[in-house]
């Protein structure tokens, strides 16, 4: 069954409309017919099963069948992502969503490749939320990652960021597992981690400098195990590990 995303401003389960961009897609793409049955999410744990009711050229209308709300799942998980070269940022964000980040923060480090004005930090920001968008409609995912504005690792750990669990992925030799660490902080707060903020760093990882303010704004070093691993798949690696501990039964 097709999938569409209508923003949560927007969400009436009594009268349901896709938008331009939507509806395009709806029908001259994917080539869905009067009564039709879809989905439609809004990105905020709402679902509802539907059939196509009505349609112009900008705008499909839905007639909701039923209705579902999903819970937010057990743990926060951000990931604070140093932005690789080429395309791979867009896979970063589509694995993220799909293994159910709740956010996506792009950084830019002093050894990031890419470098962005302000104009294309904005663009970029809309095109990853689009693919956190797309990753959603195709895997069934109810809710929608938000994609932060670009920044860089130095603004972003001026920022005293939050959350019960501050680590970032490290190659020193007095980094900790992930299950090392998790064990640490629930022994020591009496319940694991209801909210997690992962680092990880670009080809050739952050800078000394860097890695300094990580530590003193709290975060702990983690080791990803013995292989060095690509920026992308550190971050998929450690997304899937922290899913594991933190959102399983």
């Amino acid at each position: 069954m097709h999938r569409f995303y209508i923003t949560p401003e927007n969400w009436n389960p009594a009268a349901l409309t896709l938008d331009a961009a939507e509806s395009h897609h709806c029908l001259n793409v994917l080539r869905c017919q009067l009564g039709d049955k879809v989905a439609a999410f809004n990105g905020q744990g709402s679902e509802a099963t539907a059939t196509i009711s009505g349609t112009d050229k900008k705008a499909v209308s839905l007639k909701t069948i039923t209705s579902t709300k999903s819970p937010p799942l057990r743990a926060q998980i951000t990931l604070g992502q140093a932005i690789p070269k080429g395309k791979n940022m867009e896979l970063i964000v589509e694995k993220a969503t799909e293994l159910g980040a709740a956010a996506i923060i792009p950084l830019l480090s002093e050894r990031t490749v890419v470098s962005l004005k302000p104009h294309e930090a904005t663009k970029k920001q809309e095109k990853w939320q689009r693919t956190a968008t797309e990753a959603c409609k195709q895997s069934g995912q109810n809710w929608l990652p938000k994609v932060h504005l670009p920044q860089t690792a130095e603004t972003f750990l001026a920022s005293s960021p939050k959350a019960d669990l501050l680590a970032i992925a490290s190659l020193e030799g007095n980094a900790r597992s992930i299950k090392e660490t998790l064990a640490e902080i629930t022994e020591h707060a009496g319940t694991a981690p209801q909210s997690a903020l992962i680092l990880i760093g670009p080809e050739g990882d952050f800078t000394p400098s860097e890695i300094n303010k990580a530590l003193s704004a709290g975060f702990r070093p983690l080791t990803l195990g013995p292989i060095v691993l690509r920026t992308e798949t550190a971050a998929i690696y450690t997304l899937s590990v922290l899913a594991h501990e933190l959102q399983g039964d």
